[in-house]
């Protein structure tokens, strides 16, 4: 068995490899506006994060353009799409990462701040970039780069991440994020992590 495996390892290594490169080789970028139509996502008056995540996601297609990405949008307009169709929709694509933008909300009104997500080995580098590009951008607090099972990023093969722009709940933030400037930092600094994330490979 030990021969076995010693005579495998060499080709393991190599399929390693590849699938890391074929990750930093992607030129489509899957851009998925959290909630949608009748799931209105966090809300705090007639503040919603479905029409927050849809602004953001339309601004980062934008900016997207603009560094030479071909851009792929699950959603356009305030409807809703389950999160299984989200998936499939990125699954049509073999060279493509998946960027899901949603904004946050907890009972707590005092938390805030930035936080984003992966599921996988192959997506924590592109979380971490993604992560480091919004927090060059806005001065907010800083919560990480985070491990969790969300199934837009838990089910999908390519390298995918959940960005949780700030919180509704707060006031500060809300102020803030009901800004068109806050919105458009942020679309930047994704687009900006997403080049770098790219670059490192």
């Amino acid at each position: 068995m030990r021969k076995l495996f010693r005579l495998f390892l060499p080709l393991f290594a190599l399929l390693l490899s590849s699938a890391a490169l074929q990750a930093r080789g992607f030129r489509t970028v899957v851009i998925d506006p959290g909630h949608g139509g009748h799931d209105k996502g966090g809300q705090w008056g007639l503040v919603y994060e479905k029409h927050l995540a849809l602004d953001t996601a339309t601004r980062l297609e934008t900016e997207l353009k603009k560094r030479g990405f071909r851009t792929v949008m699950t959603r356009r307009s305030d409807y809703f799409i389950s999160l299984p169709e989200r998936v499939r929709i990125t699954k049509r694509y073999s060279d493509a990462i998946f960027v899901s933008v949603h904004y946050n909300y907890t009972w707590k009104q005092q938390v805030s701040g930035l936080e984003t997500f992966f599921c996988t080995g192959q997506s924590r580098s592109l979380a971490s970039n993604v992560h480091a590009g919004m927090m060059s951008k806005v001065r907010v607090v800083n919560r990480g780069v985070k491990f969790a099972r969300f199934y837009v990023i838990r089910n999908n093969t390519c390298p995918a991440i959940l960005v949780e722009c700030g919180f509704v709940s707060n006031a500060d933030e809300r102020a803030r994020m009901k800004s068109a400037w806050f919105r458009q930092a942020l679309a930047e600094g994704i687009a900006d992590g997403i080049v770098r994330y790219r670059r490192a490979g």
